[in-house]
């Protein structure tokens, strides 16, 4: 591990010996025929993100295009029903699944969110917010060790978007973060529109947030849009990233260096062409942030 002194600095190196995958975009049902007429020619990413739940149980055409693209592109497993904040007992034979899942397609790594999804055995089939305490905080920590130690991987986590609090809350998201990757010793994926849209609805800075996470344990970046409903935002995905959030990615770069960056784009979906396009800005900005990452490791490496 590489990690820079300094708040203003660079950490270039992750935590985890992960590879840095570049620029992609999710792989979403209504582009698999596209995908697969594409993919001699080329389809202008770097890797691709699927939703492992997916893809578990499926065969047919979706499970022979995710094995058509793994043959060629790096895949990563994003998952939406691991419930790492329930208290139910987790889910051995999903995780099984998911491991040979992951096995099969040689996944780079494996990532859910921080959240729980249902109760005595009801999924809800949504992200559903945690109370920022230190219960929670080591009821979760443990059951992420017990999940790596299943999948034989770290797990990499996502930050949520939330809508409301709760009262019990001790500490703030960012803190709560924080510490839950770095005591549980797992990898962060860092949503930065979840940042900004959460920061929105509590009247929260997101700086502040990013400035409070060990950004070398992040391998991973989503960008995506969100739909402002005039009181709140909502984490829509289905347009393209706002300027905020790109100044937002802009400052995780200045800090972290280039790090792999996926798009989120789930409705209202445009050709897989157009998607693609919408990731130029992303490649803009961390072609500008490179000069500064190597200067700073550099300058590093010859301190000793």
């Amino acid at each position: 591990m590489t990690s820079l002194p300094g708040s203003g600095g660079i950490s270039s190196i992750s935590r985890f010996a992960l590879p840095a995958l570049g620029f992609g975009v999710g792989l979403r049902a209504p582009h698999h025929g596209w995908v697969v007429d594409h993919l001699d020619g080329g389809l202008g990413v770097d890797w691709l993100e699927v939703i492992s739940e997916n893809y578990l149980d499926s065969g047919g055409f979706p499970r022979h295009v995710l094995d058509r693209v793994a043959e060629r592109y790096p895949v990563v497993l994003h998952g939406v029903s691991m419930s790492i904040g329930s208290v139910d007992p987790l889910d051995f034979d999903y995780l099984a699944r998911l491991r040979r899942l992951a096995d099969t397609v040689g996944a780079a790594w494996v990532s859910d969110h921080i959240c729980w999804t249902g109760v005595a055995g009801v999924n809800t089939h949504d992200l559903l917010p945690v109370p920022f305490t230190e219960e929670a905080l080591a009821h979760m920590a443990e059951r992420v060790r017990m999940v790596q130690d299943v999948l034989e991987r770290p797990l990499v986590l996502e930050n949520p978007s939330s809508y409301v609090g709760f009262t019990a809350s001790t500490m703030p998201e960012e803190e709560f973060v924080a510490r839950l990757v770095t005591e549980a010793d797992c990898a962060l994926l860092l949503d930065v529109n979840n940042l900004y849209v959460s920061a929105v609805n509590h009247g929260t800075d997101p700086h502040a947030y990013l400035a409070a996470l060990p950004l070398n344990r992040v391998v991973q970046i989503h960008l995506a849009g969100h739909t402002d409903a005039g009181t709140h935002l909502v984490d829509t995905h289905d347009g393209p990233v706002t300027p905020p959030v790109w100044d937002l990615y802009a400052a995780v770069l200045a800090r972290r260096g280039p790090v792999s960056t996926l798009l989120e784009w789930d409705d209202r979906l445009p050709s897989f062409p157009d998607l693609v396009r919408h990731l130029s800005p992303a490649r803009q900005l961390a072609e500008r942030s490179e000069p500064a990452a190597r200067a700073v490791v550099a300058a590093a490496g010859a301190g000793g």
